[in-house]
């Protein structure tokens, strides 16, 4: 029963999103309250709706309702409850059921909150949100119907992918989803507010905690997921470049230039034509990320389908939102206005090169991640495109941006002077200084581009400390007070800053002292590796819930006290798929990662990786993300909080 219930929770769900696709809007144009509450309310209720429809999938998953073709594909009466549960999106048909979840929650929140928000734009946001609630729920029903039944029902079903059979997976996907229909808010309120012609100190105090709240799990769930791949898969490496990592990485890029863009939008009111463009493309890239794992076009890991149908439905979402949005975008964006003026060495000017090198990170990862394709079309020839086009093409860029990254809060807003700012970085300049001679004076010169990145490292910690370091020492009379009183949104930007180094440092260290060996072991084999002494001690069976495993134990010496580390390599028997579990010892200053592999009469394979201060990559990820929570906790960015801005940005109606 649960299957009809949700089926018939969606269909009310698409009506009620035809409703606030019209409603609102035509509420908003004729200035009538009453279709603008009906927008509302059509909204709430949608959301209700998707929820439920929701709610029923995880349940038939739950109890193993086997005759819901979804569940008996994707799940097994021996897959542990967790796993049951995630697998509710562990599939296409799942995924985009919460992919309209998330999409449905965001819009209750807009209809939800109220504040200072003026009440045609609320209404032509909820009206574009509606759209494309509207063209989701309608593929979700008529290409993806995740209720479908099965006459007669297995007794079991087939099981979750048995790579997805993870604690990382049950999150990661969830967290992505987040970031990615996060965006679409800010789409709505960049469209809308083109629709109305104008943009006020409303539009940019409202949209700039919505950018906040979507970057900040979008940023988590990379992490996560680059996390996942390092363990679970048993190859060694936290980022590959992977097609669908990319499809992540490429609105993560431009939604950190957005956020950026509307801190200028907000306190200025300039850069308000690139802020809503910013908007438009961020939401367009998560589009088309879902497309990537849902067409076929590109083979990764990551992929849920490989329907050229579904793929067609999203390339036509995406070119219908992307491209009508751009067309207004021409019509309208030219009689906005184009905000305060400023000199090039001020806080805009800063943020302006922030963003003009993050839009061309995120070209490069999209020529990358699309030119086989675009290539293959042309002249039938395929190619590969892999880390060391962006070892050549990414890094280059990069650099120069980590080593921009301190400036930008040192500047003051308007106009500065570069001797002046200079002087305030002469701290964390003198620290970087010590960090490049020391590394060079251990490495020599053939470690240059390692006492590069360390440098970087330290400038960008460094840095960050100075950000709070110039405001305590402005008020060093009433420290105290200062502490105490420190906005939390200068505090976020502190920890997002310091995890960007934090991430560098990780970086700089695992790609440049990384070694690797592998082996062929039986019982009782030592090998000596990266300073420690290995034995394997033995080789046992292991039964798991719904797996069968081949265990290795090996006894680890030096560096510290002695420790057991388990490698093991699964067979899932349902599936008749195997994995491989990475026994893996983390420290602060490296993690040793010992995987295992085929057994032959020669012994078992065995694989072994030093990682230096690889821990740091997704501590600073996370440290990143805590300093989004921590800005997004401060009620001046809080969502609908009725807040006086710093400075008031005129509205301006189109011609």
């Amino acid at each position: 029963m649960s299957a009809e219930v949700g089926q018939f929770a969606l269909i009310l769900a698409l009506l009620l999103a035809l409703v606030q696709s019209v409603a609102p809007l035509l509420g908003a144009h004729r200035g009538d309250a009453a279709l603008m509450a009906l927008g509302r309310r059509a909204t709430l209720l949608q959301a209700a709706f998707v929820i439920l429809a929701f709610g029923c999938l995880a349940y038939a998953y739950v109890t193993c309702d086997f005759s819901v073709a979804l569940v008996a594909q994707h799940s097994h009466t021996t897959q542990p409850l967790p796993y049951r549960f995630a697998a509710t999106w562990g599939s296409h048909e799942g995924s985009m059921l919460l992919w309209v979840l998330i999409l449905a929650i965001y819009g209750g929140g807009v209809a939800f909150f109220n504040g200072t928000l003026r009440e045609t734009l609320r209404a032509r946001v909820l009206g574009v949100q509606g759209v494309i609630a509207t063209a989701f729920l309608g593929f979700l029903i008529f290409t993806s119907n995740p209720f479908l039944r099965l006459d007669p029902a297995p007794p079991d079903g087939m099981e979750l992918n048995p790579l997805l059979q993870d604690p990382g997976l049950v999150f990661h996907p969830p967290l992505l989803y987040l970031g990615y229909v996060g965006f679409s808010i800010a789409f709505c309120f960049a469209v809308a507010a083109l629709i109305e012609g104008r943009v006020d100190a409303a539009w940019a105090r409202w949209v700039r905690p919505w950018v906040l709240a979507a970057w900040i799990p979008l940023t988590c769930g990379i992490t996560l997921g680059s996390a996942w791949a390092y363990y679970e898969l048993g190859w060694g490496g936290w980022w590959f470049w992977d097609p669908v990592e990319n499809a992540s990485l490429m609105p993560w890029l431009l939604g950190t230039a957005l956020l950026h863009s509307a801190l200028v939008l907000e306190r200025r009111g300039a850069l308000v034509s690139w802020t809503i463009l910013l908007a438009i493309l961020t939401f367009s890239l998560s589009l088309v990320g879902t497309f990537l794992v849902r067409s076929g076009i590109l083979t990764s890991v990551h992929a849920f389908a490989v329907d050229p149908r579904r793929g067609v439905y999203i390339l036509g979402i995406i070119g219908a939102t992307t491209g009508l949005s751009l067309a207004l975008y021409a019509w309208r964006a030219p009689a906005l206005h184009a905000g305060a003026l400023f000199q090039g060495i001020s806080r805009e000017g800063g943020i302006v090169l922030n963003n003009v090198l993050l839009a061309v990170l995120c070209a490069t990862v999209f020529a990358g991640t699309f030119s086989p394709v675009f290539i293959e079309m042309a002249n039938g020839d395929k190619i590969s495109v892999g880390p060391p086009y962006y070892a050549r093409v990414f890094a280059p860029i990069a650099i120069p941006l980590l080593a921009l990254v301190v400036f930008g809060p040192m500047l003051n807003w308007k106009r500065d002077n570069l001797r002046a700012v200079l002087m305030r970085l002469r701290i964390p300049a003198a620290i970087a200084g010590v960090a490049l001679l020391a590394a060079l004076a251990l490495g020599g010169v053939k470690g240059a581009v390692t006492a590069g990145g360390l440098a970087v490292a330290a400038w960008l910690l460094a840095g960050s400390a100075a950000i709070l370091g110039r405001r305590w020492w402005a008020q060093r009379a009433y420290l105290g007070r200062a502490i105490r009183t420190t906005p939390r949104a200068i505090v976020g930007l502190t920890l997002a800053h310091a995890g960007l180094g934090l991430l560098t440092l990780g970086i700089t260290g695992v790609t440049a002292w990384e070694s690797d060996k592998v082996l062929s072991m039986h019982p009782g084999d030592t090998v000596a590796f990266a300073g420690r002494t290995l034995t394997l001690e033995a080789l046992d069976n292991v039964q798991g819930p719904n797996y069968q495993a081949r265990q290795a134990r090996f006894r680890v010496e030096g560096q510290g006290a002695p420790y057991i580390l388990e490698s093991e390599r699964r067979f899932y028997p349902t599936a008749q798929s195997q994995t491989t579990e990475a026994g893996i010892r983390v420290g602060p200053l490296g993690n040793l990662y010992v995987s295992v592999g085929e057994e032959s009469p020669s012994g078992l394979v065995v694989r072994m990786w030093n990682h230096p201060l690889i821990i740091w990559i997704w501590l600073g990820g996370f440290t990143m993300a805590l300093g989004g929570f921590v800005s997004l906790s401060d009620r001046r960015l809080r969502l609908g909080a009725a807040v006086k801005p710093a400075i008031k940005v005129q509205p301006v109606a189109a011609e």
